[in-house]
C-alpha cells in the first residue's frame, strides 16, 4: 500500500512538473506572438505604403518584394505558434480532464 501511495505521489509531481512547464512554455508562446504581431502590423504597414507609393523603380520594387516576404514569413510564424498555443492547450486541458475521468 505505501509502495502505491508513493507512485502515486510521484506521477502526481511528475504531472506538476508537466503542467508548470507547458505554462511556462505557453507563456513563452504567448509573447512571442504578441512581439510578431507587432512586427506583422509593422510590415503591413510598410507594405500599405509601399502599394500607396506604386512606384516602378526597381528600388520600390525591391523594398515591395522584401516586405512581402517578411510578411508571408511573419504570417507564417504566427500560424505555426497558434498551432503550438493549441497544442499546448489540448495537453493541458487534457490535464484537467483526466482526474475528473478517474472519478467516475
Amino acid at each position: 500500500m505505501e509502495e502505491g501511495f508513493a507512485m502515486l505521489e510521484d506521477k502526481v509531481r511528475k504531472a506538476a512538473d508537466l503542467v508548470k512547464r507547458l505554462r511556462k512554455a505557453n507563456h513563452e508562446l504567448e509573447e512571442e506572438r504578441g512581439r510578431l504581431g507587432a512586427r506583422l502590423k509593422e510590415a503591413e504597414k510598410r507594405l500599405d505604403t509601399l502599394e500607396r507609393q506604386r512606384g516602378h523603380s526597381a528600388e520600390e520594387t525591391r523594398r515591395r518584394e522584401a516586405a512581402d516576404e517578411e510578411l508571408a514569413g511573419l504570417r507564417h510564424e504566427r500560424e505555426e505558434i497558434r498551432r503550438r498555443v493549441a497544442r499546448l492547450v489540448e495537453v493541458l486541458d487534457g490535464l484537467e480532464e483526466g482526474p475528473s475521468l478517474a472519478r467516475e
